[in-house]
């Protein structure tokens, strides 16, 4: 085959056959297709789409580029993932929680991007844990513990890293097309049988309405059930944090809080109970999503959920007893300052953006690929909307390394929440479900 015919094909939208696609990602994989020919392709996908059949096609071949991992074990294979949003620790709740249940989670997750914060860098505030590890040793996990979260290796989809890197120097990062292959590619490489997607919406996420939401929901859902895994997702709201921390290490405690029992009523919990009864439903675990996540409440209620985490955490080079004594394990920083509303009314809106960029420069996040992270860093007690505040109230607090980078993110922060003399419409935790 010749990559120029394929891309072609493709800007003259005369359709790709499964064989073409499989040929050009192995291609992007193996170095025969160029870098300037790879942005070609990815320009004609964004000006012209791809159809079901070859948004499929890309993700299954993409998948196939490098290795597919094959489980033999006595419960279902199922994972979770979330476009991205801020304070969103979510992961680091629900797989526990569903390991306890016995089912296996084999978690490939990412890093911080932009102003959303990532599930490795928020495990890795955990002294001495490490999310690098060999394809055996984690398995191993997966087999003894039932859940792992760790960080991809180089042979993982090889032909979705290339093109990734391709699409992010050509502007061909906007394509819901080349958006799900990407993620489901890397997803379903770890042999999955069911998958349930947290799709967020709002100003702290990548989509900002609801329309484009859905739009990336439909398509992940398609395509993952057309390369033969069980999925469904959620349109959820990301206009306010969902923990009411931002930041590494605070992250780990708000998901410490809930899951040792000392916050029982969290919009946290809410959802992880919601996204686990989908997936339990879909892995056959559940006759229905509200005893799905019924289940999930209990297992976190009984500290189960906790336990599993805490096993995980010593599978992955964290301290043992980190469940018992997580509060003085997790790093602090040295400087803590109140951010104060200026103004008596309710808090209306949340740039949520803004807020993960001011967590960012704090430290807490990556301006460039390689910067090293402070975990420490961030904000917590954020208030939530709708609260009604008086002038001089405690609205966040900033914890920084100095005073100087203190000062820059309470300012940054007090920007970025509105109050408002009405008090707005309280927003639903999710908004459909596709």
């Amino acid at each position: 085959m010749d990559a120029r015919a394929i891309i072609k094909k493709l800007r003259d939208k005369q359709g790709l056959s499964q064989d073409e696609i499989s040929w050009f990602a192995q291609g992007l994989a193996n170095g025969k297709v160029t870098d300037s020919q790879a942005g070609a392709f990815a320009m004609a996908a964004v000006l012209n789409g791809m159809s079901d059949n070859e948004r499929v096609s890309l993700t299954l071949a993409m998948r196939d580029s490098g290795d597919v991992m094959a489980w033999d074990l006595p419960g279902p294979v199922i994972d979770k993932h979330s476009t991205g949003g801020i304070g969103d620790c979510l992961s680091l709740l629900l797989a526990p929680a569903l390991a306890a249940l016995g089912t296996y989670v084999p978690m490939v997750s990412g890093r911080g991007l932009g102003h959303t914060g990532g599930t490795l860098d928020k495990l890795e505030a955990i002294p001495g844990l490490k999310t690098e590890v060999s394809n055996d040793r984690f398995v191993q996990i997966v087999e003894s513990t039932g859940a792992a979260i760790v960080s991809a290796t180089g042979t993982i989809a090889p032909a979705d890293k290339r093109l990734y890197a391709i699409r992010d120097v050509t502007a061909t990062v906007e394509s819901i097309d080349l958006i799900t292959a990407s993620i489901l590619s890397k997803k379903l490489a770890a042999g999955l049988e069911a998958l349930v997607l947290d799709v967020k919406v709002g100003s702290g996420a990548f989509m900002k309405n609801i329309e484009d939401a859905t739009a990336l929901a439909q398509s992940l859902v398609s395509t993952s059930n057309g390369a033969g895994c069980k999925t469904s997702a959620l349109v959820t709201d990301m206009n306010q944090p969902l923990v009411p921390s931002v930041g590494n290490a605070l992250e780990v405690m708000a998901v410490m809080d809930v899951a040792c029992g000392n916050v029982k009523d969290s919009d946290l919990l809410e959802l992880t109970a919601a996204l686990g009864g989908e997936l339990l439903v879909s892995a056959g675990a559940a006759s229905n999503v509200a005893t799905g996540a019924l289940q999930i409440e209990e297992c976190i209620a009984d500290g189960s959920a906790a336990e599993r985490f805490g096993r995980m955490i010593a599978d992955l080079g964290g301290p043992t007893d980190f469940v018992e004594h997580w509060a003085d394990r997790l790093p602090s920083a040295p400087v803590v300052i109140d951010v104060i509303a200026n103004t008596t009314g309710y808090l209306d809106t949340i740039d949520g953006e803004a807020m993960g960029l001011a967590v960012v420069a704090l430290g807490g996040g990556r301006m460039r690929q390689g910067d090293a992270i402070n975990p420490a860093v961030g904000l917590s007690d954020v208030a939530r909307l709708g609260r009604k505040v008086e002038a001089g109230d405690v609205i966040a607090r900033v914890h920084a390394s100095d005073v100087e980078k203190a000062e820059q993110a309470v300012q940054a922060t007090q920007s970025a929440m509105f109050i408002s003399d009405k008090r707005p419409a309280t927003l639903p935790l999710i908004h459909k479900r596709v």
